[in-house]
């Protein structure tokens, strides 16, 4: 099995394309490999799976967790999502800056976002599930979030309709990122 790998604008973000094998069967790829990863520079030690479904016009995020940050291999199994990382190292060249993608189930690209990143998504078709592995358990006391709509962030969401997204009580109170705790 090979995959390709994109660096992105933030060359620690990359987006993976697997050879997906079809027929009129279907299909069958190959979305996790630890000795590939491990080749490519990432020695990721997956500890949990998530799932979540939501409806268009949903925005989750910006999320992440101080001091036990997740790194996360995001994929589409239904439907698409415009997925951004934004980056919150400090000593990053890219600190503060965003990449964004389109992410679909049809397309099986799959996109790893390291520890130290923000990470969000909005939902584009009339439903999505994303699924993703992270490489450090959810600690709700630990986790943060940075407002979407962020002037600094400066992010173009490509929101349906023009329409503003609907969003939980926790992501509407986002913290801009110039009060954010970010990491070293």
């Amino acid at each position: 099995m090979t995959m390709e790998w994109i660096s992105t604008s933030i060359p620690d973000v990359i987006l993976i394309k697997p050879d997906v094998h079809g027929d009129a069967r279907g299909y069958f790829k190959e979305v996790w490999n630890r000795r590939e990863f491990a080749r490519r520079g990432i020695a990721a030690d997956f500890v949990q799976d998530n799932e979540s479904r939501s409806r268009q016009g949903i925005l989750r995020g910006l999320h992440y967790q101080i001091s036990r940050p997740q790194g996360k291999l995001i994929r589409v199994t239904e439907g698409e999502i415009f997925d951004v990382a934004v980056d919150l190292r400090r000593s990053s060249p890219f600190f503060g800056k965003w990449v964004g993608m389109n992410l679909t189930a049809a397309g099986h690209d799959l996109l790893w976002i390291p520890e130290g990143f923000a990470h969000g998504f909005y939902v584009l078709s009339e439903s999505a599930v994303l699924a993703y592995k992270c490489t450090d358990f959810y600690a709700p006391d630990l986790e943060r979030t940075i407002l979407w709509n962020d002037r600094d962030v400066g992010i173009p969401w490509p929101l349906v309709n023009g329409a503003p997204p609907q969003l939980s009580e926790k992501d509407a109170r986002g913290t801009i990122l110039a009060a954010a705790e970010c990491f070293r």
